[in-house]
């Protein structure tokens, strides 16, 4: 894949439903009530519960990694919060890049909603050589005979 700086990435959009920012806040442990629970969120001044910045983090992730493909790694993803995402919207994420340099793109990436730009930042993903072997990647054998506190050992 040939990357410059100026190519624009397709648009993603993205549905703002009430299991999207639920489910989102549930999976980054962001228990705030303004995330789940729709009176809490009016008693604080918000017309509903609304998106984390942990949940964004990842579809703006997700959006550049997708546009790379599955070799391509995250080094920085640096965002700004602006207009909420509320359920029932949706939000448009865009992306061009910045600059390319020694295998490290940088994407300036915007979300929009019905109200404004949900989020705003840049990702540095790291795109992997083509002709380079693999190393991020364990050997097979070390996979199935390793388990996270060592050798793999059976019942005991």
């Amino acid at each position: 894949m040939t990357v410059r700086a100026g190519d624009a990435l397709p648009p993603l959009r993205v549905p703002i439903t009430r299991t999207l920012i639920v489910a989102g806040a549930l999976a980054s442990r962001d228990y705030q009530d303004v995330h789940h629970d729709a009176e809490a969120a009016k008693e604080k001044g918000s017309p509903d519960i609304f998106m984390n910045i942990l949940t964004t983090n990842g579809l703006v992730g997700r959006y550049v990694t997708d546009h790379f493909g599955p070799r391509a790694r995250l080094r920085k993803v640096a965002i700004r919060l602006g207009a909420p995402n509320y359920p029932g919207d949706e939000m448009v994420l865009r992306g061009e890049v910045t600059s390319v340099a020694d295998g490290a793109v940088e994407v300036a990436v915007t979300g929009a909603n019905g109200i404004g730009n949900h989020v705003t930042g840049t990702v540095t993903v790291r795109l992997p050589d083509a002709d380079a072997p693999r190393t991020d990647v364990p050997a097979a054998s070390s996979v199935a005979s390793a388990g996270p506190h060592g050798p793999a050992e059976g019942p005991r």
